[in-house]
């Protein structure tokens, strides 16, 4: 006998009985006597009634259930870039941490505040974890949905150099190699709606991460353990690179593959390794915010394999380059198969850094529709380029479509725009090539750019069996050119206005 939730309801009552099947009302009045009408007729009225408020209770819970508005914001292109979406958390309610037990100069009773207020904003569909004014030390921080991480002005979230401080080992990558690795101090894995905002600034201890930034001879080992291990496509868990040698540094912020993100108005100040890192993410918003970090591979920003993203009106002064685009390396990329495309770079000032925006050299799984606009490089910042271009034989992927336009610098050290096929670093002798696969470049747009002294406007070094293709610069100068202008190997199509 298949049932209603309505009939098992008469059954329950005694209204009729079972195995009656299918109820029709007017049958049952007809059988029923007064008494047992009645019954009937109060039974259903009661059931309609638990219904209307089971209704009631569904749509309260769901409206309460999200209070994170997510809004967008339409970029213009000489591509089509889709509208970027990003969390808005103005309707939230907001926990502050010292309410979870957050004491000052403690680093465990705030490292658990913090987690909790993070647990309690996520379990409400949505909340601000507040971190006051004052100094506090924490070890990691691990993000959950809808949350945002606000920093009070005056508040500085300090974070321990101890690296046991941020085990167990997550899921991240190094230099473009998926692996197990310590994690990063601030880390989100597979969220939705999250943020950092706010006038305070996060800071990381460095004493011991100095130490690493040497790269002893065990730690070159392990990079050739995971070259190997990644090469031969060995299952990611299976690379677990924390052991006594390796030192294989954080990166300081990562959000790993998430959707809506907003990064705002805060500073960030040292780093063990890349300082703001989006890793297959998409819909990333980063703005007004302030990096300082001079150590090894301080990256300041390194979209990878990341779309529809948006960086403005920052103030970068870092050890490595201010802004640096990356899609993966061999054959991980090859894997993940997602490339860093719709990538807007606007009102960006760099103090120092080793080139404007870099794209590569991890590039394999490609890099496509990037627009750099109005940014401006300080004088004595100590660039080596404004727009560079790094590949290798082993790295595949491509490039096309990348536009800068109203660019200023002043000295450069080598030139504004330079793309180079050959770039190894270490890795030249270290290991062997696996599997060769050339990338290739074309459409190079550069309008307006212009720097006080160079070493070249352009150098280009391409492949024989796969040249650069379609290299346009317009009104692209320099007031001294120290070497040649023009410094070319294997370019189709190069044309100056």
């Amino acid at each position: 006998m298949k049932y209603t939730l309505f009939n098992l309801c008469l059954i329950r009552s005694g209204a009729v009985e079972d195995g009656v099947g299918h109820i029709d009302e007017m049958q049952i009045f007809k059988k029923l006597d007064h008494r047992k009408a009645d019954k009937f007729k109060t039974m259903k009225n009661t059931f309609i009634l638990f219904l209307l408020a089971l209704w009631g209770i569904s749509a309260s819970c769901s409206k309460k259930s999200n209070p994170v508005q997510v809004k967008s914001i339409k970029v213009e292109a000489p591509f089509e870039m889709p509208a970027i979406s990003y969390p808005d958390f103005k309707d939230c309610p907001q926990f502050v941490i010292t309410d979870f037990g957050a004491t000052k100069g403690d680093m465990e009773k705030t490292s658990q505040a913090i987690g909790k207020a993070m647990d309690k904003a996520n379990q409400v569909g949505g909340g601000t974890v507040v971190i006051p004014e004052g100094e506090w030390l924490t070890g990691k921080i691990h993000f959950k949905s809808n949350v945002n991480l606000h920093l009070k002005k005056g508040a500085l979230l300090l974070f321990s150099d101890n690296p046991k401080d941020y085990l167990p080992a997550v899921h991240t990558t190094w230099e473009g190699l998926e692996c197990y690795n310590y994690s990063p101090l601030i880390y989100a894995w597979q969220c939705r709606n999250v943020a950092i905002t706010g006038e305070g600034r996060l800071e990381a201890k460095m004493d011991v991460w100095i130490k690493w930034f040497a790269r002893p001879s065990g730690h070159m080992q392990n990079l050739k353990r995971l070259y190997f291990l990644a090469g031969y496509n060995k299952p990611v868990e299976e690379r677990q690179m924390v052991n006594d040698s390796a030192n294989f540094r954080s990166q300081f912020i990562q959000f790993n593959r998430c959707e809506n993100v907003l990064l705002e108005g805060f500073e960030v100040k040292n780093s063990p390794f890349w300082t703001i890192h989006p890793y297959l993410s998409k819909n990333i918003v980063i703005r007004n915010i302030r990096v300082y970090a001079h150590g090894h591979n301080n990256d300041g920003i390194d979209p990878e394999m990341s779309q529809n993203v948006l960086i403005e009106n920052c103030l970068l002064d870092q050890g490595d380059d201010a802004i640096s685009i990356k899609s993966g390396r061999d054959q991980d990329a090859w894997r993940l198969n997602t490339p860093s495309k719709n990538i807007v770079i606007r009102n960006v000032t760099v103090q120092n850094g080793h080139q404007l925006v870099a794209l590569g050299s991890e590039l394999s799984g490609g890099i496509e529709n990037v627009l750099i606009d109005n940014c401006k490089v300080i004088d004595g910042a100590k660039l080596n380029h404004l727009l560079f271009i790094k590949t290798n034989e082993r790295r595949g992927g491509y490039v096309r479509n990348i536009y800068m336009n109203n660019t200023s610098s002043g000295k450069i050290d080598l030139g504004i725009l330079g793309i180079e096929t050959d770039v190894l670093y270490q890795w030249r002798d270290l290991v062997p090539t696996l599997e060769r696969r050339l990338t290739p470049i074309q459409n190079i747009y550069l309008n307006n750019v212009k720097a006080t002294d160079v070493q070249f406007i352009s150098r280009i070094l391409g492949q024989a069996e796969l040249p650069v293709k379609n290299i346009i610069l317009k009104n692209v100068k320099a007031n001294t050119i120290a070497d040649k202008e023009h410094i070319q190997e294997n370019v189709l199509n190069f044309k100056t206005e």
